[in-house]
């Protein structure tokens, strides 16, 4: 099956609906500590409950799924209980796996869109959130949160980078650097992962499909949880925000 965006305006209805899915089956290893990251308290509640929050509040989702290793032990005492959520307890052993179980199993059509989130970005905010849908909803493929790379950015040649290497600076002009939520339509999002079970995020499997992706500036705070300082760093914005 392929796929022609040129031709896609007039196959998708007029008001296409919008789902969350937040995969959460994975462990986050280089967090350290007793539980996967998500079930980490930020600023008292957990980073899974800060990470969905946005979705609960948005009036343009129908209703968010949090996708779950089958095995999972913390999920029921880690969200506080909303309608507009449904836990799925299908996960697999890759992101990939996990977005195309919870794809396979969520109550909507294939022209509807899916924003997919990661569990572990607790710092997504009810605007950055509309900001995509609103940006991004009249696209005949989707798009994604990101940031310019403002860095000045090294590659590493050979050696070991702590006590000296071949190192070469890299051209940061058109480098982003892409968080989520990542919003696609879930037909396309099936297909594309069908083809791409490997992929790391999203848009990377629609770029495997030679498709143009679309760019939302995201916000610094909406960056991934990935080790302890990171966790520090949020705490900042919710600490002020109490």
């Amino acid at each position: 099956m392929s796929f022609d965006p040129s031709n896609s305006p007039s196959v998708y209805p007029a008001h296409p609906r919008y789902f969350g899915l937040i995969p959460a089956a994975g462990v986050g290893a280089r967090m350290g500590g007793q539980r996967p990251k998500q079930y980490l308290d930020l600023a008292g509640r957990s980073v899974l409950q800060r990470s969905l929050d946005s979705f609960l509040v948005s009036p343009h989702i129908v209703h968010t799924y949090v996708v779950v290793s089958p095995q999972d032990e913390w999920i029921d005492s880690m969200l506080t209980p909303n309608s507009r959520y449904s836990v799925l307890r299908c996960g697999g052993e890759t992101r990939a796996q996990t977005v195309q179980n919870g794809l396979q199993q969520i109550a909507c059509l294939e022209t509807d869109w899916v924003l997919v989130h990661d569990a572990a970005r607790p710092g997504l905010t009810p605007a950055l959130l509309e900001k995509l849908i609103i940006e991004v909803a009249d696209d005949a493929v989707g798009g994604l949160l990101a940031l310019p790379v403002v860095d000045t950015l090294k590659r590493v040649r050979g050696g070991d980078p702590a006590v000296g290497a071949s190192v070469e600076t890299v051209n940061r002009e058109q480098m982003w650097q892409a968080q989520t939520p990542q919003m696609f339509r879930k037909g396309l999002l099936q297909q594309a992962l069908q083809v791409c079970p490997q992929v790391t995020d999203e848009a990377s499997a629609i770029e495997a499909m030679h498709l143009p992706i679309r760019l939302v500036q995201g916000a610094l705070r909406n960056r991934k949880l990935t080790v302890p300082e990171d966790l520090e760093f949020l705490s900042l914005y919710f600490d002020q925000e109490q």
